[in-house]
């Protein structure tokens, strides 16, 4: 069976600008770029020297000193890639052309307020706005979303995502320490994928655990999605895992009535360098053993799945699709989702009646 999993590409390939050059653009914008054949015209960043080395690297032919300079020089038609620490985001929108085309970096804000901020300048400026949430193009990701569009598992009642791996944050200087670490910086790519199947949830349960011997805010989570009596939606993530290779897993699971699909999500597997992905589904035959079937996909989370996130932006502004999944009025709902799984983090729960 062929099983359909890659983005579609745009008509026109337009100039991309790219405002910052920290290792995300390192390591994922620019490979995947230059793999689905787009091109980069122009890159900035605080630290000069650090996009003109990656200018060098991937033969980007210009660097600006600036945002303004950039946009100076950017044609009508150029997209602008936003990569930039979200405290950034809206000065630096309100610097571009009303009515630009612009990916902007996850999260869309470091808390709610900021994440209203954001959507208030791009409404303001008819911005053409979308969020990085690549994880809705990993291969893997694209093929389950064929696989159930297609009905061949049936009715999704069952989704689930587990990490129980081990996280060295020392590679995300940007936001070890930050207050929400968990949840804002990580499980918000759950939230959002969740959301990309299912739509919005009708409450939100969830809590989030720091570890006793590390100063991170918060290191492991259990968040719920509560959609209908039949629906379970649930995130479970343990970054602290530190016991070998044997028990760790990282994995999102769908199971409907007449099937499951389920992924390994390699890139989290010995950090940074990972394990290979693994597709898998099985589909129940009546009078039949249950067989999975494992099923060979070509590229991976990082850096594949940013092609999907900026094909789709390029597809919206060229035309040739009215649909931008990731666009801002829809992701400042998985961003209203994290803000109500802090709150139910703080004030959730109900305490037992032990004066019996």
């Amino acid at each position: 069976m062929e099983i359909v999993y890659k983005p579609e590409l745009p008509k026109e390939k337009r100039p991309i600008y790219i405002i910052g050059a920290g290792g995300i653009v390192r390591d994922a914008h620019l490979p995947a770029y230059r793999n689905a054949g787009f091109v980069v015209e122009g890159i900035t960043n605080r630290t000069k020297q650090r996009a003109e080395d990656l200018a060098e690297a991937f033969n980007i032919p210009n660097v600006y000193d600036n945002v303004e300079d950039m946009v100076a020089a950017a044609p009508e038609n150029a997209v602008f890639d936003l990569t930039l620490m979200p405290n950034q985001f809206v000065a630096t929108l309100e610097l571009l052309p009303d009515d630009s085309a612009v990916l902007i970096q996850k999260p869309m804000g470091d808390y709610y307020e900021q994440t209203l901020e954001i959507l208030e300048v791009c409404r303001r400026k008819k911005l053409k706005a979308a969020i990085n949430c690549q994880m809705r193009y990993a291969p893997y990701v694209m093929a389950a979303k064929y696989l159930i569009e297609q009905g061949l598992i049936g009715e999704l009642y069952d989704f689930e995502i587990r990490l129980t791996t081990y996280t060295p944050w020392e590679y995300f200087p940007n936001v070890v320490n930050h207050p929400r670490l968990e949840i804002q910086q990580h499980s918000i790519h759950y939230i959002d994928l969740i959301r990309s199947f299912l739509g919005n949830p009708k409450k939100v349960y969830s809590k989030t655990l720091k570890n006793p011997g590390k100063p991170m805010s918060s290191t492991r989570t259990t968040t719920i999605m509560d959609y209908n009596d039949a629906m379970r939606a649930i995130i479970n993530t343990n970054h602290d895992h530190n016991f070998g290779e044997k028990n760790q897993e990282s994995f999102v699971k769908w199971e409907g009535t007449k099937g499951a699909i389920k992924a390994r999500i390699g890139l989290l597997l010995d950090y940074p360098n990972g394990k290979p992905d693994l597709f898998q589904y099985c589909i129940i035959k009546e009078g039949e053993e249950p067989k999975w079937v494992e099923v060979p996909l070509e590229g991976s989370w990082f850096p594949d799945a940013f092609v999907g996130t900026m094909a789709s932006l390029m597809r919206y502004v060229e035309g040739s699709t009215d649909e931008l999944p990731t666009n801002v009025e829809d992701v400042v709902h998985s961003m209203a989702i994290v803000e109500a799984a802090y709150e139910s983090n703080n004030d959730g729960g109900v305490t037992p009646n032990y004066n019996i």
